[in-house]
């Protein structure tokens, strides 16, 4: 017998109240590094993290932390760049090499089995990296024609000037590649980088997937046993005075779509306004429900998508509005933004309203805690940068814990129009 669906009818669902998330066991190798464990999943695959307290605020040119990093696989004393390529995928294995404006990280992603065999080649990156300029040179190249690529693009132009006029064209968090710095610097830069931040020197270690104590056994051996070098102190930068934030237009006559970047620095995580905050922003441009995008979008047929959202970095976090629109409609889309903002700062959101971005967000952050490493990512965010134990513990408490009233006040003190940095490219 057939079932039959009353599809006028919406199924029922359970609401989440509290969340468990699997432990982390710490563990301190013989040279005091320190090493985090989760232990989760059914398949025999480890990723093994080497995360570094150096980038881009600890270089002295642009781009030598990015290059760095980059470069680590091509090439140690022992083995060429291709041997090295050749080896880790002879066993299944891949890296990552990445740096930020924070940190800098190696990931290994291996069968468990492989790591006794795979760990010493990765010590070997860590220790004996060679940096030879030809494939310096290749590796320049490349990045130069991608950023000339870029450079045509509305969205990479105002992502660019977006970044500047919130931190700076100095500031680790407001720099970025251009033709002149890409040619600036040398294979001593990178080098010396190298040097004085990575080879020899502390970083945390993040093991996920299947492992238990026989895996921290091995690094011990691996990694635990050389005297660390004493980590050079990191440079301060001044952040630009925002008293009358920049309102910028980059004129590309020769463009139909305009790109608009908008937003502010804002608090970060530790702040007592996060979460009203982060509940704030949902109901403002957070997710496909949001207000932005069911007037810019759904009503007006302005644009495909626009999104505002919360980003944090070690040492600062920031608001960003983004979207692209037809340039005829440059003018009528910041309008309506603007109209959003005034009116979430004018009148209480409905109960309803705010119990549907509550609990969108509480079902993203339980979809986020699927694997193991979904799971070493929550850990690794709160360990980096120094949060409370139970700070995801209790985000569903405190996503709850927003009134109507919340919303208003910050939309008052955090959301104001005066307050955003504007960046168009295209035209108006």
């Amino acid at each position: 017998m057939m079932i039959q669906l009353d599809r006028t009818q919406a199924p029922d669902f359970h609401l989440t109240d509290t969340v468990s998330l699997l432990p982390v066991q710490a563990y301190t190798l013989d040279n005091h590094i320190p090493v985090y464990v989760i232990d989760a999943g059914e398949q025999p695959v480890t990723r093994v993290e080497w995360v570094f307290e150096a980038g881009g605020w600890d270089e002295a040119l642009p781009n030598v932390s990015t290059f760095t990093l980059r470069m680590l696989n091509e090439g140690t004393q022992q083995y060429t760049g291709a041997e090295l390529a050749e080896f880790f995928d002879q066993y299944g294995s891949f890296l990552e090499l990445g740096a930020s404006a924070d940190r800098s990280t190696v990931t290994l992603y291996a069968l468990r089995k492989h790591l006794p065999v795979l760990l010493p080649r990765i010590q070997e990156l860590l220790q004996e990296a060679t940096f030879p300029a030809e494939e310096l040179e290749v590796q320049r190249t490349i990045a130069l024609q991608n950023l000339q690529v870029n450079e045509e693009k509305t969205s990479f132009l105002a992502s660019r000037g977006f970044r500047e006029a919130l931190f700076g064209k100095d500031h680790p968090y407001g720099k970025n590649q251009t033709q002149e710095n890409l040619k600036a610097f040398s294979r001593e830069d990178l080098v010396t980088f190298y040097q004085n931040h990575i080879a020899g020197h502390a970083f945390q270690l993040f093991i996920s997937g299947q492992v238990d104590e026989r895996e921290v056994a091995l690094v011990n051996e691996i990694f635990g046993q050389q005297a660390l070098l004493p980590q050079p102190e990191r440079r301060s930068f001044e952040l630009p005075v925002d008293a009358n934030p920049a309102k910028v237009l980059i004129e590309l006559p020769e463009k139909t779509q305009s790109t608009l970047r908008m937003g502010k620095r804002m608090i970060n995580r530790v702040h007592p306004d996060y979460y009203k905050v982060l509940v704030t922003n949902e109901i403002f441009g957070g997710y496909f429900g949001s207000r932005l995008m069911k007037n810019i979008r759904e009503e007006k047929g302005f644009t495909y998508g626009i999104y505002s959202q919360m980003n944090n970095f070690a040492q600062a976090s920031q608001l960003v509005i983004g979207t692209d629109v037809n340039k005829e409609f440059t003018s009528q889309t910041l309008a309506e933004i603007k109209k959003e903002s005034e009116r979430l700062q004018t009148e209480l959101v409905s109960e309803t309203e705010l119990q549907t971005a509550q609990n969108y967000m509480i079902g993203q952050f339980i979809g986020s805690l699927n694997t193991p490493f979904e799971i070493a990512d929550r850990h690794k965010v709160r360990i980096l940068n120094n949060l409370p134990d139970d700070y995801h513990l209790r985000f569903i408490e405190r996503i709850k814990a927003v009134t109507k009233e919340d919303v208003l006040a910050m939309a008052q003190t955090h959301f104001q129009w005066k307050d955003l940095v504007e960046v168009v490219a295209g035209g108006k």
